[in-house]
């Protein structure tokens, strides 16, 4: 007889990702009934060998879900001022609904430089200052596709998240805030850790689910978590050739209730959020010409 704990439930983002990818599919295939073909342009510069993976896997997932979608590459040289310039070409041109900007960028190229020139409506990767912010009153449109797809995660568990204790580890831009701004529209009660928090294992062991989000392998130890409770691990880091995030998956299996494998869990379902981004953007994009355009009395 013993009091240990069973091992974790492995949340299966790949099954979550293709739930959302067939919803997507329908309201894809929708729009296009009417005109609107949902098309997505990815913009790369430099070396793109790093992102040559993300841009394949996404390419895949796009056409999987009835999305168009174009890859574009530009020299090592190109300034910001000309990528700025193609930017604007890509907002003004109707048949572009979404622009993803794959990173690494070279040095000479701030990427919240890029994030601010795509405009807010085809803002898919909801990178845009006016995508964050908007999940401050929110409004979720179109909102960054990790955190929200984190959230998602989350929000499949047997959990009730009005006054849920989460804490999150790791205050980025564009995962750890808005994942915490997007918790407390739900009705959690968050805490967010950072660099300077005296005890992170402190804050941590009280919460019923923790967000880890910070880029160091073996981070969140199974003595950091509370028996039973959700641990959506979002971190991408390569140790000796292999992908893993940034919780110690052996132990906090031990402890934890739920648990998102790496890969397999976050991955999966941001990739599906982004092709759900895609297809709103889309549909905003449509009303937004038909409301332009259509016409009055005089």
């Amino acid at each position: 007889m013993t009091d240990r704990l069973p091992r974790a439930a492995i949340i299966d983002g790949k099954a979550i990702g293709a739930k959302i990818r067939a919803e997507v599919a329908e309201e894809a295939a929708r729009l296009s009934g009417q005109g609107w073909t949902p098309r997505l342009v990815s913009v790369s510069v430099g070396d793109t060998a790093a992102a040559e993976l993300y841009v394949r896997n996404q390419q895949k997932q796009a056409e999987g879900a009835g999305v168009a979608f174009e890859a574009r590459s530009y020299p090592q040289e190109t300034s910001l001022e000309q990528l700025i310039g193609i930017l604007q070409g890509l907002n003004h041109d109707p048949r572009v609904n979404g622009i993803i900007i794959q990173r690494p960028l070279p040095a000479h190229i701030p990427v919240k430089a890029l994030q601010k020139a795509v405009h807010p409506l085809k803002d898919v990767e909801g990178m845009h200052p006016a995508s964050i912010g908007n999940i401050v009153y929110n409004d979720l449109a179109l909102g960054p596709c990790t955190a929200v797809a984190a959230v998602e995660i989350l929000k499949t568990l047997p959990l009730k998240i009005e006054g849920l204790d989460v804490t999150v580890i790791g205050h980025s831009e564009i995962v750890g805030k808005p994942i915490a701004f997007l918790m407390m529209g739900l009705g959690a009660t968050v805490t967010v850790c950072h660099h300077m928090t005296r005890s992170v294992a402190m804050h941590s062991r009280a919460a019923d689910a923790v967000f880890v989000a910070v880029g160091k392998p073996g981070l969140v130890t199974g003595d950091m978590i509370k028996p039973g409770a959700a641990v959506i691990d979002i971190g991408i880091n390569r140790v000796d050739g292999k992908t893993v995030g940034d919780v110690d998956f052996a132990s906090v299996a031990e402890v934890a209730g739920w648990l998102t494998p790496v890969p397999g869990g976050v991955g999966p379902v941001t990739v599906a959020t982004l092709m759900k981004n895609a297809v709103l953007a889309t549909r905003l994009q449509m009303e937004h010409y038909r409301d332009a355009y259509a016409k009055t009395d005089i």
